[in-house]
């Protein structure tokens, strides 16, 4: 599901994520939606502090956007679905 507009630089297939809602504008699930999540993790591949701090950023600015969902869902569907590396001591 998409609003109809071509963005500058935005492929149709990007599922990137429609604001304020938070649903992914190729799929219309929200986002980030499973095939995100997977570009996402191959995109990062190596660097899952990166992809975290991004991740954060984009939890911020939904937890502004989406003030009636519940937090704890919100850091579960943004960050709870990254897989842990292992603990180095």
């Amino acid at each position: 599901m998409t609003d109809g507009l071509e963005r500058p630089g935005v492929r149709a297939d990007e599922h990137a994520p429609k604001t304020p809602c938070w649903s992914c504008g190729s799929c219309g699930d929200e986002w980030p939606c499973a095939t995100k999540r997977t570009r996402l993790l191959a995109e990062y591949e190596g660097d899952r502090a990166m992809l975290s701090v991004y991740l954060g950023s984009c939890l911020a600015a939904a937890t502004e956007d989406l003030r009636a969902a519940p937090v704890m869902s919100l850091q579960d569907r943004f960050i709870g679905w990254l897989p842990r590396g292992s603990r180095r001591s």
